[in-house]
């Protein structure tokens, strides 16, 4: 608790008048017994019976002057058990009591955390969790180190309801990518990929997270359009002194020490720390604007031959490596002003290689067959380069925050596909793509609060931020051939059979803002709580997607090594050329906008009742500029869509006992598509498939219904059990369909509507409920179990190539209902940890993490043919951390240690049955991984 400074002062006067005595001093550490006995900041000292305390300062000190006399102090943390000692205390003399605090039970309400730093805590977050109104689950920085998390999409797997899908990001509550949103410090942000809904977060190494909350419900102060989870990442920030250094190592199996390709300019100094692509831009002299211009023979030589060509570096995968350095600083300056300043460097890379099949189907009417059937080997080099510095400057009424986010990632992958290619006979045909992504993401952010009374009964707060993002694959090329040798093709020359593509998409500006008053009144003026608010964002960016194809007589050619110089190779025998001829659609713009007013009242009724009711009105605008099949500067097409949406919500809180609730929240929200979901170009693949976008999908309006139960043993402890329902109009889904060449192509389109329900289950115990010898364990577990329901649309809306519009009957082949797309009917987290200690100051935690989803459809299926479904993965992990002593820690992880096939397969229950052995359609292994990591704290 802590008291006005003035009353303070008078009451220490007084008493210095009316008992005219020498005083003693009690002084000492708090320290916490869950951080490995770190200093405790910002706990309370007290001296039982009196208002005389204090609180500890960011080393965890505390002093008190008292008069001569016998004493009880009581040291308290919110979260944590609180400890009482007697003193005896004589004039002019000094007493030195330290006390290590712990987690246990607690009765506090209405707290508030002060530390940023111990918010990461996991038992204060579960106070957190306890005390809101909302439906909300958080993970602090404490949880994913104890479970060797080392990114934010990983960490958030331990949440009820969530799972990771391989790079298709998070599903919650079985809904995909394009149904989460994300929140940086509760301003808006931008994806970097346009592939994605929201940035990887992956990409997000845990040390410059503090704190992640995870809302399943719609409040109005968060944007409208989710359906699956909200996240919000507060950055981490500086709470004391601290320079730490981190260096990683992992091992791999099937991955680690094997032959690995990789492309000639990444096989570089610049290319390990993801700096490589410079001279695989596409070529001046092709200029700003696609046109079917020839090279000539030089340009040719410059441009697709030697390092910028096909040519790759082929030697051994050397480990995965990681470093992360972060330094932060706090300084206490008068008048209750501080500042901190943190900053975070962080990089990291890996190699992987994924092997499996990888088949398509060409639907038949007396039965289906491949149209490709490879197996496919997968080389995959990936670097992070990550860097946060957050600047704080608070006083007692004022906070005022800058961050600064940039995430830099490279991609350089070869992929080779051997086997049967186009539905021929042929079987030994190689396709070999090589591929460069990159993206770059900057992300400046400049938050204030300001407390307008004293009594911080009125505040407000406001933000913005200003980010800029570029995605872009600079030179994806591939080239076709039938192998004849370990490195030897023969291949003929045009059709082709060389090409390389050039696609950039640069957000040229992400501009968000946020504004809101806060007016709390009431009993004591703080029981009831009025919220009046905006934010909104704009965005415009900008695609170009270009080709560069190989030209001339149709001639054969053998390749003796297809590692090394096939262009320059070819040129010197048969004076091959090469020349751009980009699709129609090289060039879309597109702009959004979303702007936002919403109000919120909390109110309180008695001890038992909270009520959160509030609405939210919200503008959306899209305008997307194409051109249509013809010239390569004929005018846009041009789509728009301007939505307004009004979208209330309630949550309704019972406080059942100090240690349990009842919950309920009703709200409606909307889904907009991924980026490359109604982007009008068709992403073209060597194999033959394709991604399509959908320009005429419309966004989901969802609605969403939620009861749950909580109870809270203690502190550490929790029980949880919930029922949810959606009801989703228009849902956005995934298919495959057919092209004129019998190649596959992903698209999207909007079903009529569709129903989920599900119960959510999960608690976390202490085993010495069952056993004081198993007091050394705590054992977790969450579960969903969900029904869904899709409705099938009898017809579809179809834009051709002059931009009209036609209506055509459903080509889906499941006419009724069916599951829908990316649903799984349950799935399962769970983990065991062990604390122990080999040494007065060596202490160790172990978890052993599980993970697994149930079946569900990756793709709907068309013209007959069935789902294609994507098949259960269990997820075992191993993570053992140690305190060694005050300046070193190491931490060891086994991951994936069950290694099971990542597999997609046909159904074959469609009216157009698969006329082959085998179902699978994709399968692949990622191997069993081995990381150690050692930590300095200087």
């Amino acid at each position: 608790m802590k008291f006005n400074l003035k009353f303070l002062f008078i009451t220490l006067f007084i008493c210095t008048i009316s008992i005219a005595q020498t005083k003693g001093t009690i002084s000492g550490v708090l320290t916490d017994k869950e951080m490995n006995n770190q200093a405790l900041p910002f706990a309370n000292v007290l001296i039982k019976g009196t208002n005389i305390s204090a609180n500890t300062d960011i080393d965890g000190k505390y002093s008190l002057n008292v008069n001569p006399g016998n004493y009880t102090i009581i040291f308290s943390f919110v979260g944590y058990e609180s400890a009482e000692k007697p003193v005896t205390i004589k004039a002019n003399e000094t007493v030195t009591i330290n006390q290590v605090l712990s987690s246990g039970g607690y009765t506090l309400k209405d707290v508030v955390v002060k530390s940023t730093a111990n918010k990461e805590k996991e038992t204060a977050l579960l106070l957190d969790q306890k005390n809101a109104v909302v439906i909300k689950q958080s993970i602090g920085a404490q949880e994913m180190s104890r479970k060797g998390v080392s990114d934010v999409e990983e960490g958030l797997t331990k949440i009820t309801g969530i799972s990771k899908v391989g790079s298709r990001g998070l599903f919650v509550r079985g809904l995909e990518d394009r149904y989460n949103n994300l929140l940086i410090n509760e301003l808006a942000a931008p994806s970097n990929n346009p592939f994605s809904k929201i940035v990887p977060l992956d990409l997000f190494p845990t040390n410059i997270v503090g704190v992640i909350d995870v809302y399943k419900t719609f409040n109005p102060n968060i944007y409208g359009d989710f359906a699956g989870g909200t996240f919000n990442i507060q950055t981490s920030k500086a709470s004391k002194s601290v320079t730490k250094i981190n260096l990683g190592f992992g091992y791999t199996t099937g991955n680690s020490f094997k032959d690995f390709l990789l492309s000639s300019d990444a096989d570089t100094a610049a290319g390990f720390f993801g700096f490589n692509g410079k001279d695989r831009q596409i070529p001046d002299f092709l200029g700003p604007n696609a046109s079917k211009t020839a090279f000539t023979n030089d340009q040719a030589l410059s441009s697709v031959s030697g390092d910028k060509g096909f040519s790759a570096s082929k030697g051994k995968s050397p480990l995965n490596s990681s470093l992360n350095l972060l330094h932060s600083e706090k300084f206490d300056l008068s008048n209750e002003r501080s500042f901190a300043y943190l900053l975070s460097i962080n990089y990291d890379n890996s190699y992987a290689i994924r092997e499996g099949v990888d088949r398509t189907l060409d639907i038949q009417t007396t039965g289906s067959k491949y149209v490709n059937n490879f197996v496919t080997t997968d080389y995959r080099f990936k670097t992070t380069t990550s860097a946060l510095l957050g600047l704080n400057y608070n006083t007692n009424r004022f906070k005022l925050a800058f961050n600064t986010l940039y995430i830099k990632t490279t991609l350089n992958s070869i992929k080779d596909q051997f086997g049967q290619s186009g539905g021929t006979a042929i079987q030994n045909t190689l396709i070999r793509t090589n591929q460069l992504d990159q993206s770059d993401y900057l992300n400046f952010q400049l938050l204030g609060e300001y407390n307008l009374t004293e009594d911080k009964n009125q505040t407000i707060k406001a933000g913005v931020s200003y980010a800029d993002t570029k995605y872009q694959q600079p030179d994806r090329k591939f080239f076709i051939g039938q192998k004849t040798g370990e490195d030897e093709i023969n291949t003929s020359y045009g059709a082709n059979n060389f090409l390389r593509q050039y696609l950039t998409v640069d957000g040229n500006s992400f501009v968000s803002a946020m504004a809101e008053y806060n007016l709390k009144f009431g009993k004591d003026g703080k029981q009831n709580k009025l919220t009046v608010g905006y934010n909104g964002n704009t965005t415009g960016m900008e695609s170009s997607y270009r080709f560069v194809s190989s030209r001339g007589d149709a001639f054969s050619s053998s390749i003796n090594n297809i590692n090394d110089h096939i262009i320059s190779d070819l040129q010197a025998n048969n004076g091959t050329s090469f020349e751009e001829n980009s699709n129609s659609t090289w060039k879309v713009k597109l702009t959004e906008t979303a702007n936002a007013g919403y109000t919120n009242l909390l109110l309180k009724f008695g001890e038992k009742y909270e009520l959160n009711a509030g609405v939210r009105a919200e503008s959306t605008t899209k305008e997307t500029k194409y051109r249509g099949l013809g010239s390569f500067d004929s005018p846009f097409h041009v789509r728009s869509y301007d939505n307004f949406y009004f979208l209330p919500s309630l949550n309704v809180k019972y406080l059942i006992n100090e240690k349990s609730n009842l919950r309920f929240a009703a709200s409606k929200t909307y889904t907009k598509p991924v980026i490359m979901e109604s982007f009008p170009i068709s992403y073209q693949n060597a194999d033959g498939t394709s991604v399509q976008g959908n320009t005429l999908l419309k966004n989901s309006d969802n609605y969403n219904v939620d009861l749950k139960y909580e109870l809270f043993p203690s502190a550490k402890e929790m029980f949880t059990v919930g029922a949810f329902a959606k009801y989703l109009d228009n849902p956005i889904e995934r298919t495959f369909v057919s092209n004129a060449t019998t190649g596959t192509v992903t698209t999207f389109l909007n079903s009529d509507n569709a129903t989920l329900f599900g119960v959510e289950a999960e608690f976390l115990f202490g085993l010495n409920r069952i056993s004081e010898d198993l007091a050394a364990f705590s054992f977790g577990l969450n579960t969903t179990i969900m029904s869904t329901k899709v409705n099938i649309s009898k017809t579809y809306a179809s834009e051709d190539e002059d931009g009209i519009i036609t209506i055509n009957p459903s080509i889906e082949t499941h006419k009724g209902s069916r599951d829908l797309q990316g649903a799984s009917n349950w799935l399962v987290n769970s983990d065991l940890k062990y604390e122990f200690n080999l040494g007065k100051d060596w202490t160790n935690t172990m978890s052993l993490v599980y993970g697994v989803f149930g079946k569900r459809i990756y793709a709907v299926g068309t013209n007959g043919q069935d789902n294609t479904y994507e098949l259960p993965v269990s997820q075992l992990d191993l993570v053992w951390s140690s305190k060694i002593s005050e300046h070193f820690d190491v931490k060891f992880t086994a991951d994936n240690l069950l290694n099971p096939a990542r597999k997609l397969e046909f159904g074959n229950e469609g009216t157009i049955k698969v006329a082959e052995e085998s179902l699978l359609a994709q399968s692949y292994k990622k191997g069993v991984g081995f990381s150690f990591k050692v930590g300095y704290t200087f």
